[in-house]
C-alpha cells in the first residue's frame, strides 16, 4: 500500500506548482501598477461601483424622459437616417478622424519612446530636455496649440495643410503622454531584466530593444489602449481648422436638416462603436498573451532546452 501511494505524491507536485505558478501570474499581471485592495477595500469598491451604476442609470433615465418629452423621438425627426446617403455623408468624416487619429498615433508613438528613453538616460543634459519638452508639453492646452498653428504660423510665412494643422498639436500633446507611458512600463520591470540581457553579451540598446521595451509595452498595453482611445476623441478639434472629421461633417449636417439631437446622438453612437470595439480588440489581444505558453529560447549556439525532460 505504501508502494502504491509514493509515486502518487510527486505528480500531485507539478500540478500545484502549475496552479500556484498561474496564481503568481495572474496577480502579478493585475497588480503591478497598484497594490491588491483588502477585504474591506474591495467592499468599498463594490459599494462605489453599485452607487455609480444607479446614479448613471437615473440621469441616462431622467435624459431620455426630457428627450422623448420634448418630441425628440417622433419618428418623423429620425426619418432621414434611414437613407444610406447621411451615413455616408458621416462615415467620410469618419474616416478622416481615423486617418488624423493614426498619423498621430504613429509620430506621436515614435516620438514618446524616444522621448521616454531619453528622460531615463545617463546624459544629464539629454534628460533634462526630454523633461523640459514632455512638461511643456503636458502643460499647455491642445486647443492653444491648434490655434497657433492657425492663426500664429501664418503670420510668419508658414502654413501648413488643414491636416497638418491638427496633426501637429496633438503630436506634440500625445508624445509627451506616450513618453510618461514608456517611463512607467520600463520602471515597473525588475532590474535584473536589463543586467540579465547584459550579462548574455549584449550592448544597451539591444538590451532594451529586445528584453526590456518588449516587456514594458505588454504591462502598459491597457494604458497604451486608453491613450489611444483619449486620441480619437480629441481629434473631434478638427472642426477648428475646417477639417473633414466626424464632429464637423455632424455639425454640417444638423444645419443643413435643422436636426440638432438626433444628428449628434447618431455621432455619439459611431464614437462609441469605434472605441468600444477599439477597446474590446486591446482586451482580447492582452488575454491572448496572456494565455500564450511561455517558451525558453535557447541561448546562441546552444540547443534549446527540454522542459518536459528536465521535468522527469
Amino acid at each position: 500500500m505504501t508502494d502504491q501511494l509514493i509515486p502518487d505524491r510527486p505528480a500531485a507536485r507539478p500540478a500545484r506548482a502549475a496552479r500556484a505558478k498561474r496564481g503568481k501570474k495572474r496577480t502579478y499581471a493585475a497588480s503591478f501598477i497598484y497594490d491588491q485592495p483588502g477585504p474591506r477595500g474591495r467592499r468599498n469598491i463594490l459599494i462605489g461601483s453599485v452607487v455609480s451604476s444607479v446614479v448613471f442609470i437615473v440621469v441616462i433615465g431622467i435624459g431620455l424622459w426630457q428627450f422623448a418629452s420634448h418630441g425628440q423621438f417622433a419618428p418623423e425627426r429620425w426619418q432621414p437616417f434611414t437613407d444610406w446617403a447621411i451615413w455616408q455623408y458621416l462615415l467620410v468624416g469618419l474616416l478622416g478622424t481615423l486617418e488624423a487619429a493614426a498619423i498621430v498615433a504613429v509620430l506621436g508613438g515614435a516620438l514618446g519612446v524616444l522621448l521616454g528613453l531619453g528622460r531615463m538616460s545617463n546624459q544629464r543634459w539629454l534628460r533634462w530636455i526630454c523633461s523640459a519638452y514632455i512638461e511643456i508639453a503636458r502643460t499647455i492646452p491642445v486647443l492653444l496649440m491648434i490655434y497657433l498653428m492657425l492663426f500664429g504660423l501664418p503670420q510668419i510665412g508658414i502654413n501648413l495643410p488643414t491636416l497638418w494643422k491638427l496633426v501637429v498639436p496633438l503630436t506634440i500633446a500625445n508624445s509627451a503622454v506616450f513618453a510618461e507611458i514608456v517611463r512607467a512600463g520600463v520602471g515597473s520591470l525588475p532590474r535584473g531584466q536589463r543586467e540579465a540581457a547584459l550579462s548574455l553579451g549584449m550592448r544597451g540598446a539591444q538590451a532594451m530593444r529586445f528584453v526590456v521595451l518588449p516587456q514594458a509595452f505588454r504591462n502598459v498595453a491597457p494604458s497604451l489602449i486608453t491613450q489611444l482611445v483619449s486620441l480619437l476623441k480629441d481629434t473631434s478639434l478638427g472642426y477648428i481648422v475646417a477639417f473633414t472629421e466626424l464632429l464637423y461633417r455632424g455639425q454640417v449636417l444638423a444645419s443643413f436638416l435643422h436636426l440638432l439631437i438626433p444628428t449628434y446622438i447618431a455621432v455619439t453612437v459611431i464614437y462609441l462603436v469605434v472605441n468600444g470595439s477599439l477597446s474590446a480588440l486591446a482586451s482580447r489581444l492582452q488575454r491572448g498573451s496572456r494565455r500564450r505558453p511561455s517558451t525558453q529560447p535557447a541561448l546562441p549556439g546552444l540547443p534549446a532546452i527540454d522542459t518536459k525532460a528536465a521535468n522527469v
